[in-house]
């Protein structure tokens, strides 16, 4: 039970009861999420967005829809897909980030916008380790087949399989098996029992990471900026008013 109030003497006051959470997870992952935000953020003058993607099932897909396209306006990402455990095959993900621009639009007021409007269109990085597997194998494998950007961190668990579509026993409890498989478009396997290797392979150092420090996210902020620096965002020209109504 707590005591609130507008003065320091109590008059006023209401008492108002607290009820705490029976699990702090889900508060302990927002904060590590804001905190590397922060930092990307400061990292790179605010022109960077940062988000994390823990599955490819309701809470990745929301956490993406959240934070990607409310940072529409930056220059670049930065995706965390690190302990991604999984889900469904995320092309809707890979789809957004990999949307190109079509045309802009002026109005009488304001800045122009460019179309499709819901997407970053500058340089992506997406940071991956050992412990992503399933759906989390899928969504850098396909970032990689579509060539949206480089790979840091360690080469993904490889467990590119899927499960699903069984009946529920009389007791309530579940058999679970291997049911589904993806093969890539050359007979190959190419994820399974392999992973992803990324394009930078960076170890999460303990030592720094007790000192509150990220190697694997300090080389995604590095290797964001070199490549703003050598692809920064393209500028349209506006083309003059046409004139329908020349002098006669």
């Amino acid at each position: 039970m707590l005591k609130l109030g507008p003065n320091p003497d109590g008059s006023g006051s209401r008492e108002v009861t607290v009820v705490p959470v029976d699990n702090e997870k889900s508060l302990r992952h927002l904060a590590w999420i804001e905190d590397n935000r922060r930092k990307v953020y400061a990292a790179t003058g605010g022109r960077v967005a940062y988000l994390h993607v823990p599955d490819t099932a309701l809470g990745g897909y929301d956490s993406f829809n959240r934070y990607y396209f409310a940072q529409s306006d930056k220059q670049g990402t930065i995706i965390d897909e690190r302990y991604n455990h999984g889900g469904m095959l995320a092309d809707y993900i890979v789809e957004n980030m990999n949307r190109k621009i079509l045309s802009k639009v002026t109005t009488r007021e304001g800045l122009d916008s460019v179309n499709p409007a819901a997407t970053i269109y500058g340089p992506k990085v997406m940071i991956i380790n050992q412990f992503a597997g399933s759906g989390g194998d899928a969504l850098q494998w396909y970032f990689r087949k579509l060539d949206i950007g480089p790979l840091v961190g360690k080469r993904t668990w490889g467990g590119l399989v899927g499960i699903g579509g069984y009946p529920q026993l009389m007791d309530g409890g579940r058999v679970m098996a291997p049911r589904m498989a993806v093969y890539g478009l050359t007979k190959e396997w190419e994820v399974e029992n392999h992973g992803v290797t990324p394009d930078f392979d960076v170890e999460l150092d303990p030592a720094q990471w007790r000192q509150g420090r990220d190697s694997q996210l300090d080389k995604a902020i590095q290797v964001i900026l070199e490549l703003l620096q050598k692809n920064p965002p393209k500028e349209y020209e506006r083309p003059p008013y046409p004139n329908y109504h020349p002098k006669s």
